[in-house]
C-alpha cells in the first residue's frame, strides 16, 4: 500500500505559478505510477498528467501541455506538479493518486490523497 500527502495548493492571481507536491509514503511507494486530477465544483474529475515510478515515462494532458509539468524525486518519493500561467478555469481540488499502471483513467488509480484547493483569481 501507498499513503499519498498533497501539499503546496493555495491561491494565486491569474499568470501566477503553483507547484504542488505529492509526497507517498510505504515501503513500495516508488514503484507506483503517481497521477495528478482535478475537480472542479460541478464537474467531473479531469486527468492532469502523470509519471510512472522510474520516472521515465510521462504525459501531461494535451491542454494543458506548455503551461504544466509533471517531475519525481526519487530520493524523497514525491512527485511534483509545476503549474504555470494559472487560469481562473485551473481552479480546483488538486488530488495525486497511484497506481500500478501507467494510465490516465481515473478508474486505475487505487490509492488517492486527501486533495489540495487551488484557487486562481482574475
Amino acid at each position: 500500500q501507498v499513503q499519498l500527502v498533497e501539499s503546496g495548493g493555495g491561491l494565486v492571481q491569474a499568470e501566477g505559478s503553483l507547484r504542488l507536491s505529492c509526497l507517498a509514503s510505504g515501503r513500495t511507494a516508488n514503484y507506483y505510477t503517481v497521477g495528478w486530477f482535478r475537480q472542479a465544483p460541478g464537474k467531473e474529475r479531469e486527468f492532469v498528467a502523470t509519471i510512472s515510478g522510474s520516472g521515465q515515462r510521462m504525459v501531461v494532458a494535451d491542454d494543458m501541455k506548455g503551461r504544466f509539468a509533471i517531475s519525481k524525486d526519487t530520493a524523497k518519493s514525491t512527485v511534483f506538479l509545476q503549474m504555470n500561467n494559472l487560469k481562473p478555469e485551473d481552479t480546483a481540488v488538486y488530488y495525486c493518486a497511484a497506481s500500478y499502471e501507467f494510465s490516465d483513467s481515473a478508474a486505475r488509480y487505487a490509492y488517492w490523497g486527501q486533495g489540495a484547493q487551488v484557487t486562481v483569481s482574475s
